[in-house]
């Protein structure tokens, strides 16, 4: 039996954390006992989580796009642990689910045909979790069959107001934001600030998101090494 971990970023809003307690005890129903760890802001940490395990570990990391928390810290972090079998399933982000859930969000914040958007992501130095936001956005695009403009919270340009300032001025119309986001916080917050015509709430505790979550899991499972020694 495989212990299973799903590792988030971190926050210091209890809704955030919340969430992600929300979601791990729904994968648990479906896939197994499945612990939370945090890469930063509070704990426990993976390498904590891990150092408590005997016999194999699948690790899900519930990121949106693969940047240095996935491709440094996670490595890192079992490294410290000692732990010697670890498999890693990619990161939950892109993806088609995702953009179905966005999608969901922006219907309720009451986005319509004819509508334009954009899509707000945290932000990254890593020019591959960049590439993922575009991929996510491209997939956002192909599900409402309209065009979705990317803006940065923080660290990435371009921000998200300056183009959902641009959206509007470039085609005079209604501009909604799909927050790329997983649950409520201060980057969330920001958004309302941007000028847009609607905020869509963060993909929050949905479903299909832990349905995507268990088929992670189950993927870690399956790999026939760890995944350091791949």
């Amino acid at each position: 039996m495989h212990g299973q971990i799903l590792v988030a970023h971190g926050t210091r809003n209890p809704r955030g954390v919340s969430m992600i307690a929300a979601v791990a005890d729904a994968v648990s129903e479906q896939a197994g006992p499945t612990r939370v760890a945090f890469v930063d802001v509070l704990g426990p940490s993976p390498a904590e989580i891990l150092s408590q395990l005997r016999g194999p570990a699948a690790l899900v990391p519930a990121f949106l796009a693969s940047g240095y928390h996935v491709r440094t810290d996670l490595p890192r972090e079992i490294t410290e642990s000692g732990h010697s079998d670890v498999r890693i399933a990619p990161a939950i982000g892109p993806d088609p689910v995702l953009a179905g859930i966005l999608a969901e969000r922006l219907t309720e914040a009451g986005w319509v045909p004819g509508d334009a958007v954009v899509l707000a992501a945290a932000g990254s130095s890593d020019e591959r979790a960049l590439r993922d936001v575009r991929r996510a956005a491209v997939m956002l695009a192909d599900r409402l069959h309209t065009r979705v403009d990317v803006g940065y919270i923080a660290t990435a340009q371009p921000r998200v107001g300056a183009v959902v300032d641009d959206v509007r001025r470039r085609t005079g119309k209604r501009v909604f934001i799909a927050s790329y986001l997983l649950a409520d916080g201060l980057f969330h917050n920001r958004l309302f600030e941007a000028g847009a015509d609607g905020v869509a709430a963060p993909i929050g505790v949905h479903d299909e998101l832990v349905s995507l979550i268990c088929s992670r899991f189950r993927a870690a499972r399956a790999l026939s090494v760890p995944s350091l020694r791949r």
